[in-house]
């Protein structure tokens, strides 16, 4: 059952003026961020690649970017690279409307399954994964570092339909 977002959103493409704003999430949101030249190859040099935003559209927020999901869609398949949103809008269903926007876009492109990558300490990211349908497929040992972490694999195969999470 799809559960509406508590902060209205607009899910725009991102563009170069939104990068400073998309690393300062970042940096707040990971232990190893990935650079601000991480995010323009995404921009301007991935013809497979997507950035997207969340921004929110009630009042006083004046449309500020609280969140964003970067995402691969090759030939039948959807990858997941990096999602983040802004600590004061997290649980407010930001990170939800964003897949849903990936996975919708993975289907509109020709995508027949998803998969992803997450730190296995990450509980929240996960639940939210699951209820979207990614299930574990495979468990990475020590992928990442600072900390070094395990990395739960997740996929889905088939994509859900739209409006099923």
């Amino acid at each position: 059952m799809k559960t509406a977002p508590t902060i209205p959103l607009e899910i725009i493409p991102a563009t170069h003026q939104d990068l400073d704003r998309i690393v300062c999430i970042e940096q707040e949101s990971f232990p190893a961020p990935w650079t601000r030249k991480m995010f323009e190859a995404e921009l301007d040099g991935n013809p497979f690649g997507s950035l997207v935003t969340a921004r929110a559209i009630r009042a006083g927020m004046d449309r500020a970017l609280v969140g964003y999901i970067c995402f691969w869609v090759v030939f039948e398949e959807l990858r997941l690279m990096n999602l983040a949103v802004d600590p004061a809008a997290r649980r407010h269903g930001v990170a939800a409307e964003l897949v849903r926007c990936a996975l919708a876009t993975g289907r509109d492109r020709g995508a027949l399954r998803a998969i992803l990558e997450v730190r296995a300490s990450n509980v929240p990211a996960r639940q939210l994964y699951e209820q979207a349908g990614f299930r574990q497929i495979a468990l990475r040992a020590n992928y990442y570092t600072d900390p070094v972490e395990d990395a739960v694999i997740m996929g889905m195969e088939p994509l859900r339909e739209k409006g099923e999470f």
